[in-house]
């Protein structure tokens, strides 16, 4: 596992021991970042499900301004920054070890994100609930960005006021919501 391109390419990324943290294989994480490239400057990032934070990162490297990663796994933090040092790109970051619905309370009304990264432990619905959180919080600026990951069972429904893609890379299926203008009346 490795930053593909930008400031930070070609470095060789950390994953925690074990089946607990499932890193997105590289063919996924190529054709999200091709999907998304020519929107990525300045960009704002969460990712929910850090993991490794390896798809943040990615994303530092290729021009987003900051990034916001979280995990509940005080292991998985711990490889998060291992990672960020490593990239060097550890000053547009700030990692926290927390739960994602714990995280959106704090960040209702305080924070705002472009794009944001989903990659919760497969389960059917998990990501049509976090996706609800999201909405609820009001995190999102009005162009923003959602690259969701799962399994065929845990694929989330459309949301209003979004497009949905998605594309599928074997059993991972990646959903990429882009939030529509609303158009004056």
């Amino acid at each position: 596992m490795r930053i593909i391109t930008g400031k930070a390419r070609g470095t060789k990324l950390k994953a925690p021991e074990g089946l607990d943290t499932r890193p997105t294989t590289e063919a996924a994480k190529e054709a999200i970042f091709s999907a998304i490239q020519f929107d990525l400057h300045d960009r704002r990032v969460l990712d929910l499900f850090g993991g490794t934070g390896q798809l943040a990162l990615e994303a530092l490297s290729r021009g987003a301004a900051s990034a916001v990663i979280t995990d509940t796994s005080r292991e998985a933090v711990a490889i998060i920054k291992e990672n960020a040092v490593h990239t060097k790109l550890m000053p547009d970051c700030r990692i926290l070890c927390a739960e994602w619905k714990e995280y959106l309370k704090g960040a209702k009304g305080r924070e705002k994100f472009g794009l944001v990264f989903l990659d919760p432990p497969y389960a059917k619905g998990i990501l049509d609930e976090v996706l609800a959180g999201i909405l609820e919080a009001d995190i999102l600026t009005d162009d923003a960005i959602l690259v969701c990951e799962s399994d065929r069972d845990g694929i989330p429904a459309p949301l209003d006021r979004f497009t949905q893609k998605l594309h599928r890379f074997g059993k991972v299926h990646v959903s990429i919501y882009r939030a529509q203008k609303e158009e004056n009346v």
